[in-house]
């Protein structure tokens, strides 16, 4: 990411800090779903493979895909409410 960021061309960083929410989102859903989810066969196999498929360096890679059709909607449904929580947060520290 840090490369993307430092590169000249802009290219790089919209696809390597999509992959970084992406993969966040992830990560914060599979915290609370690991308990039941590691019980499935190959399912490491195809955490893996769906993180490999999330930086395939392929337009319709899973993280443009995935980003685009679930996390941007709910971002920008809800990015109101968001900025007014950390508008208040920050006025309190």
């Amino acid at each position: 990411s840090i490369k993307a960021i430092e590169s000249s061309s802009k290219e790089d960083d919209t696809m390597w800090l999509t992959y970084w929410v992406v993969y966040g989102v992830f990560s914060i859903a599979e915290f609370f779903s690991d308990i039941f989810l590691y019980w499935f066969p190959f399912y490491y196999a195809g955490k893996c493979l769906f993180l490999v498929w999330c930086m395939a360096p392929v337009p319709w890679n899973g993280s443009q895909v995935i980003y685009h059709s679930i996390i941007r909607p709910c971002f920008l449904k809800h990015h109101e409410t968001v900025d007014t929580v950390m508008s208040n947060i920050g006025t309190k520290a």
